[in-house]
This record gives structure tokens, sequence and C-alpha cells, in this order.
């Protein structure tokens, strides 16, 4: 019947049977529904864009706009991705392991959400896995590799789409050590789901999965193992937190993160923050920012300055929407706003987590302690470890590499103090949660801000001691749209082939390039035997300069958004104003010479 009624449509031979290849499989009456509509007008563009080329499941798990078609977000494809890790898990472990850990299930406050959880918990129950579901309330992400760990479980599931537009979701999963995946399981995976693409018949209506025998739900189990860790590892000041002198204002930026994070707040022994109103509770639309990432600065940030500015607070914390990350600004002198950037709050929270340790473990082996943080974020974490003792190690951009590598250096007898990455992600201690936290780091930023500003500080004047005794470090990251795959691969190309003889480019205009690591190649012609000390990566385009002058130059494409990024540093002893100058002077010469935006067709974000 599906056949007939497609033969009498005016799409591709290959539209056609992938059509009906969907209405079998799918469920879902609206999408459907939404099949069907393109089907009957003929509409093969739209048609091969939904159909033509599948959803790619990678480290980073799923990520895409939710709608009907093999290449975006919905039920079918949950089930799908779903039975396929489901099979992995098996295999990699055995049958009866990984049905007795079992797989720990969380959701953000996104549309579909909730559904594609209860999707993926019904998959897995059906194969009799013990399935943790959190389901009493909306958590954070960071709860879910935390639950993993603190479970034991075989891996863990969080649905959300970070801080992505409203019409987009994901599917990120964790491994049985709380990391986000990493290869090669992201490949056999990957595998699994292509072997496993036609619905099991035994997997009942996701509506029903609470109700399954092998589901529970532990969600205020673990949030008190979460509150009682955090607060017994993190919290050095909670007497004076509880008069802390000035009033913090929070938002949300309509995600999930006010209900965790009123709650570390109140453990930490801080009076309540000021909310602000518009953002504070979860709402799918994010009606009040165009994009809801706090990482993009004063625009995303507008409504909690006014609530700071209503309240006399000097001082804004903002989670993304699924409150893994964590924005900071701080009202100037002036009266303007100060927004932090990633490796601003990155040096700021090393800075007090060490002096934490330190004076609280007399004695302390220094060389014995780690930091870690990736390949685009400030080095000036390494200049602290040179100064202070303790190791620094650098990974592969993503907290998937950050947290196993500070798995492996907890295996080695080193303790991982911090780890961080320069889009706002922040990992402090090694908490059972292997992954940048906004919750834990919010409130350990808010106790170093109370001990600064009860001292007659703040957190400006904080930042301009440290450039003080590490160096200063002026780095920008910025980026541009790509949305077309080809432009980012003929950038890559040129940079690769464009200089002598087909070689790698050696000069950006009139600066002059000393050493080149191509993450994606593996090359580093730094090294004697000019191979990365790094992983390679050949599914990411990488490309790491380090100038005759010093300055250290990273363009990358990004894993989940149409982006391409790039990060400038430079760093010294020389007056601040003429690092500032080369500074601009690199960066205008990099976009000029190696990303040559009108060439490429990019474009440029509205705050850039």
């Amino acid at each position: 019947q599906i056949s007939d009624l497609l033969q009498k449509m005016t799409l591709t031979d290959e539209n056609k049977a992938a059509a009906e290849q969907w209405l079998k499989w799918d469920k879902d009456p609206v999408t459907c529904a939404e099949i069907k509509a393109l089907a009957a007008a003929g509409n093969n563009e739209e048609m091969n864009k939904r159909m033509g080329k599948r959803i790619a499941f990678g480290t980073a798990g799923l990520r895409a706009r939710m709608q009907a078609g093999f290449s975006s977000m919905n039920n079918l494809i949950i089930q799908q991705t779903s039975q396929g890790l489901c099979r992995y898990l098996e295999s990699t472990l055995s049958p009866e392991e990984a049905r007795a850990r079992g797989l720990v299930i969380g959701f953000d406050g996104r549309h579909n959400s909730r559904n594609f959880a209860m999707i993926t918990a019904a998959t897995f129950a059906a194969r009799n896995h013990k399935v943790y579901l959190l389901n009493t309330s909306l958590v954070a992400t960071p709860i879910v590799p935390f639950g993993v760990t603190t479970l034991g479980a075989a891996a863990g599931v969080m649905v959300t789409a970070s801080h992505n537009p409203k019409d987009d979701n994901g599917y990120k999963v964790y491994w049985g050590n709380g990391c986000q995946i990493v290869p090669p399981h992201d490949a056999g995976i990957s595998s699994a789901i292509m072997a496993n693409l036609e619905p099991w018949d035994n997997v009942p209506d996701f509506k029903d999965a609470t109700r399954m025998q092998t589901v529970s739900d532990p969600t205020q189990f673990l949030s008190d193992a979460y509150f009682n860790l955090i607060t017994n590892a993190l919290c050095y000041t909670k007497e004076a937190n509880k008069s802390c002198p000035v009033p913090i204002t929070y938002t949300a930026m309509h995600g999930v993160g006010n209900k965790w994070c009123k709650q570390a707040f109140e453990r930490f022994g801080f009076p309540p923050y000021i909310e602000t109103k518009e953002q504070v509770d979860p709402d799918p639309d994010f009606p009040t920012v165009k994009f809801p990432n706090p990482e993009e600065g004063k625009g995303a940030l507008q409504l909690a300055i006014q609530t700071a500015e209503a309240n006399g607070s000097p001082l804004i914390l903002a989670n993304d929407p699924d409150a893994d990350r964590l924005a900071v600004a701080e009202k100037e002198a002036s009266g303007s706003w100060k927004v932090f950037n990633g490796n601003e709050i990155g040096i700021l929270l090393a800075s007090w987590v060490w002096q934490q340790h330190v004076e609280h473990n007399p004695g302390l082996d220094r060389s014995q302690c780690a930091m870690v943080s990736t390949a685009v974020s400030s080095k000036m974490i390494r200049s602290m470890s040179q100064v202070e003792g303790f190791q620094f190690h650098e990974t592969l951009t993503g907290f998937k590499w950050i947290g196993n590598k500070a798995q492996d250096l907890e295996h080695a007898g080193i303790r991982c103090l911090f780890g961080y990455e320069e889009a706002i992600g922040f990992m402090i201690g090694n908490l059972r949660c292997l992954d940048k936290d906004g919750v834990r780091a919010a409130v350990v930023f808010a106790e170093l801000s109370n001990h600064l500003y009860s001292s007659g500080s703040n957190v400006s004047k904080y930042l301009e001691s440290l450039y003080d005794k590490y160096g200063y470090h002026c780095i920008a990251t910025k980026y541009f749209f790509c949305y077309n795959p080809q432009d980012m691969l003929n950038i890559f190309t040129r940079l690769r082939t464009g200089g002598q003889g087909g070689s790698y480019l050696k000069e950006c205009g009139d600066f002059k390039i000393a050493h080149i690591r191509d993450q994606t190649r593996g090359l580093d012609t730094s090294e004697s035997d000019g191979k990365s000390q790094l992983p390679e990566d050949s599914a990411t385009q990488m490309i790491t300069y380090t100038f005759e002058n010093g300055c250290v130059a990273t363009l990358r494409g990004s894993g989940t958004e149409p982006k391409l990024k790039y990060y400038v540093e430079v760093n010294g002893k020389a007056p601040r104003d003429q690092v500032k100058e080369l500074h601009a002077r690199m960066t205008s010469a990099l976009v000029e010479h190696f990303l040559q935006p009108s060439v490429n067709n990019l474009q440029s974000p509205p705050n850039q």
C-alpha cells in the first residue's frame, strides 16, 4: 500500500525507496506525516536533505535538528541508536555484565528530550538491561557521568543539545569510566547502529518505559550523593560564605541549572542568589535569547545584566541550558560590564583550587599534582605550573580527552586538581564526574568571589595579580560560520599544500612560522621524529602554528556546529599595550592570509 502510494508521486527512485523504508519503520504519526507531505509535494530537494545522508554517530554522539528523516533527530533515530549502543555494550563487555551494570539516562528541558530518554529506556529494558532513568526532574548534564561512576553502570546517555538553537537535540554517550566516549568506541557503536536499524518488535511504547521491571529512578539518591561530595571536597569557607558582602546574580539561560545551583549554594552556606526571573525556569523555546549560549557574551547576558543592575549586584554567574558550562561577568568601576572569557575563568579557578589545595595539605609533594587543558586553550596554566611546581598536561580539543587524561593521571598516582577548555567548560577535582560541570564551577567561583570581595578586592583585580605573577597572556577565541563542508576542506587543503613545492604554508603575511602541528595528520615539526605527541584525529580539521615571535595560533573545525574556530595567543613580559598590539596584528594577518573569508564564503557572527 505504501509502495503503491509512492509510485504515484514525482520522487526520484532513491527518495521513493528511502521514503518507503521510513514509513515501514517509523511508528510516530507526526514524523510519518512529514515524510508523506514531502513525498506528495514531490519535494526531492528536501527529501535529499532528510534522507540522502544518515546522521553520523561520533564521539559527541548525535546532535541535529528535530524533524523526520534519517539525517535528523527523531523517535526512529533514537531507537536505532539505542539498539546499536545496547548491542555494542553487550559485545564489548558481555550480555550478562552489560545487563547487570545497566545504563544511566538523563534529559534536559528541550522539546522531545523526555520522549527520547524514554525510548532509550524502553529499548534497553526490552533486553533486560538495568536502566537508571533520571525521571524525577530535569537533570544537569554532569549528573549523568556522576551517576555512571557512582552506580557502576556500563554507560550513560544524556539527551541534550547543550546550547544549540531550540530546534536541535542531541544524544551524548558516556562510557563506564564516566568520560565521554573516545575512539574506537565511536566507530564500534556506529557500526552496531547500522547493523540494528530495523526496530525490535519487543520494544513497548515508550510511554510505558517507567513501568518496566528493570527501570528505576535514582535521581534523589544521586542528587544527595553529588551535593555531599562537592561540599565535602570543595567547600573551604562555609562560615564566611554565610556573610557574602555582595549579592550574586544567576541565570540558567532557560535551562535546567537553577534547581541544581540553588542547592549547591545552600550547601556551601551562601544566602540565596538573585534569579534572572525571565530565564530561571526551563523553557525549550528560549524566548529571550537568539542563541542560548552564555559564551556569546553581553548579548546573551543582557537580561542578567539588567537584573544585576536593578539589585546592586556586581557579579553574574550563568550556566548554559544543560548546566555543564559557566560564564562570568563583573561590573567594572566605569559602570560597564566585563564578560570574562573561558581562559580567564580557567586561570581564576585554577589559581583558587591550587591555593586551597596547598593551604589544606601541608607537606604536599607538588610534583604529584596536575592540571589539564586543551591544545586550543591558553598556555597560562602551563606558565603557572612552571612557577608552582605541579604537572601540566595538554590534550586534544574536547572534554572527552580531558576526562580520560585525568583518569590516566589518577591511575598513575597523580592528583588531577583541575581541567578546563576555553569554551567555558571546567572540571574541578576528580569527583566521580570526569566531565565539565557548570554547577560545581559556579559555586566554587562564588566562593572565590566572596573571598575577594570580603578582602576589598574583586575578580578583575585578582586576574591582574595573576598576570603579574605568571606573565600576561593575550588570547582571543573567535569563529566564522562555515556552512559548506567543502569550503572548510578547501581552506585546510590550501594551508597544507599552498607553500613552495606543494608543502605547508610557512608564513602568514609578514610573520614567519617556526613549527606546525597538524593534528589531522598526526604531524608536529617541533618533534625530532615529526610526530605529534597528541593522538591523531583524522575526523577533525585542526592545525596549530607556533610563530618565530612566540605567538601560537590554532585553526580548527567545530565538531558540533558549522563553525571554523581560530585561536590566537601572545604572551610575554613586554608592556601589555605592546603585547595587545602584536596580538591584534597577528589576528588580522591570520584572517586575511589564512582564512580569507570572502573567498571561502565564511560568515562573521553578529557580535564579532
